[in-house]
């Protein structure tokens, strides 16, 4: 069964087809399967939102069912920031390694000393027949001072999990466990074995 990924980041697709090829569900991107989407406008206030939306405009285009994620890094010291905007902050032009330093120098003029994080990924699936399923995963752990690790993605370097290790840290089995993406793409195993169950009854 092909599911498309609304996406054409290879770390996400690399991630969605490990933890969901257990479930017969292979992910591809439109872009892999040649269809063209085009910039999809993330017009949502919330990560879910945003999630709905990209699903729904890729299923719309490809007539397949279709998978996105929103997530995003929320600093206690920042009042949530920078949220849904993660991936924009400071400007879509910005690399990582300049969000994570313009971050860092952020928390640091706050006088705030909560180093306190959160991570958060909603996920979307939608169906050609308008049926979705919706779920959160969330990471809890803190900003360390000075990015550590070459693994992992985005705000990766920087985030600390109880281990006194950062996402870039842990080995692809280790993140998959305790990260937003990992404990939400878990919770959409479950839902899609639930409704396979339901249409084989």
């Amino acid at each position: 069964m092909i599911y498309m990924l609304a996406s054409n980041n290879p770390k996400k697709l690399e991630e969605m087809k490990r933890i969901l090829l257990p479930l017969g569900i292979d992910v591809t991107t439109p872009k892999l399967a040649g269809f063209e989407v085009g910039e999809i406008e993330e017009t949502g206030e919330t990560f879910e939102e945003n999630a709905e939306i990209k699903a729904a405009a890729v299923c719309k285009i490809t007539g397949v069912p279709s998978i996105a994620d929103d997530s995003g890094l929320m600093v206690d010291a920042l009042n949530g920031r920078p949220g849904v905007y993660s991936a924009r902050y400071g400007g879509e032009e910005k690399t990582y390694e300049q969000k994570i330093n313009m971050l860092l120098l952020e928390m640091m003029n706050s006088g705030s000393q909560n180093r306190e994080a959160h991570f958060v990924c909603a996920i979307c699936c939608m169906y050609p027949d308008g049926h979705k399923i919706s779920v959160k995963g969330t990471s809890d752990g803190t900003i360390g001072y000075a990015p550590r690790g070459s693994g992992g993605f985005g705000y990766d370097p920087i985030f600390f999990t109880d281990g006194n290790k950062t996402f870039a840290e842990l080995s692809d089995t280790q993140k998959d466990a305790v990260s937003h993406r990992g404990r939400a793409l878990r919770l959409l195993v479950e839902k899609l074995r639930e409704e396979s169950q339901n249409r084989n009854k």
